[in-house]
């Protein structure tokens, strides 16, 4: 990938303006110690908050980069920020972590080969004290999608995170081929999972066709409101029981010191206990108030 490139060719007056919102303490603190990883082919470029480089050495195309481009920079921070506060639980979540590490937030661009459009943005957290001795120890809370041009998100993002989760798993078995002793000794848990993934990706995605992609509550009836927190609480229930036959098999692992490869599935269950929470805070919780908002009213 080379985000460096993609980011290279936007210029503010083509992006949305940002959306004038307040920010509670938590995030306003996570904008202002993000760090930035950009790729530029096989290199990895970690950006200090002031966009200073701090690894590996740079080039005259990432300087370039950086003198031209800071304003972009600046607004694809925020713009981060934003759908964190709006679409997801990372932070809300691993507060704890963050605080420990000074909000300290590092965040993993991903071009997700739609012309430099919508990323996969993996965030992790580190002291920043041993940023630079001890990268290696850096903690992942989660990851995210986001569309440079286009903020709401159909079905609240649920869509794009239940795709990836099939695709991490694929990444899984590649893993385990290279990371277990004795791969097929695991056979039935990773049968388990594809089969509690084909059953949330069929059953999931099917509910998420029958809801309306983006909510208008003026239009919407108690009823129908009552409904979508159903459906939605579906999902979440097929995400429970894959959550728990993972959270068994990182269990297994552990306890035969597959250590090699434990911690790919310790971010796969991290991904996953992320969107139950989605589901449960932000979603139903949200949807919850306005069903009650509603029936006030009348």
């Amino acid at each position: 990938m080379n985000e460096v490139n993609e980011l290279s060719k936007l210029s503010l007056d083509r992006l949305p303006p940002l959306r004038s919102m307040l920010l509670d303490d938590l995030h306003q603190k996570a904008l202002k110690n993000m760090y930035l990883e950009l790729g530029k082919g096989q290199i990895l470029y970690l950006l200090s908050p002031s966009y200073t480089i701090i690894n590996p050495a740079p080039d005259d195309e990432i300087i370039d980069f950086l003198n031209k481009k800071e304003d972009i920079l600046d607004y694809i921070k925020e713009y981060i920020v934003q759908n964190l506060a709006i679409y997801s639980v990372l932070l809300d979540v691993n507060s704890y972590f963050v605080e420990q590490n000074k909000y300290l937030i590092l965040a993993r661009l991903r071009e997700k080969d739609s012309g430099g459009r919508r990323y996969e943005i993996k965030f992790y957290t580190h002291s920043p004290m041993e940023l630079e001795s001890h990268y290696g120890d850096k903690i992942y809370i989660g990851r995210d999608f986001v569309d440079f041009f286009h903020f709401p998100r159909k079905y609240f993002g649920i869509k794009e995170v239940i795709l990836s989760l099939k695709e991490q798993y694929e990444s899984l078995l590649d893993k385990a081929e290279q990371k277990l002793k004795s791969p097929l000794d695991y056979k039935s848990f990773f049968q388990e999972i594809k089969e509690y993934l084909n059953e949330i990706q069929g059953e999931g995605l099917t509910i998420l066709q029958s809801l309306p992609p983006y909510l208008d509550f003026n239009k919407l009836t108690g009823k129908e409101l009552i409904d979508i927190i159903a459906q939605y609480r579906t999902i979440n229930h097929y995400l429970i029981e894959l959550n728990d036959e993972v959270a068994e098999f990182e269990n297994l692992l552990r306890s035969k010191n597959e250590n090699h490869f434990v911690r790919y599935v310790t971010k796969y269950k991290k991904d996953l206990a992320n969107l139950i929470s989605f589901l449960n805070i932000k979603i139903n919780g949200y949807l919850t108030e306005k069903l009650y908002a509603l029936k006030q009213k009348k």
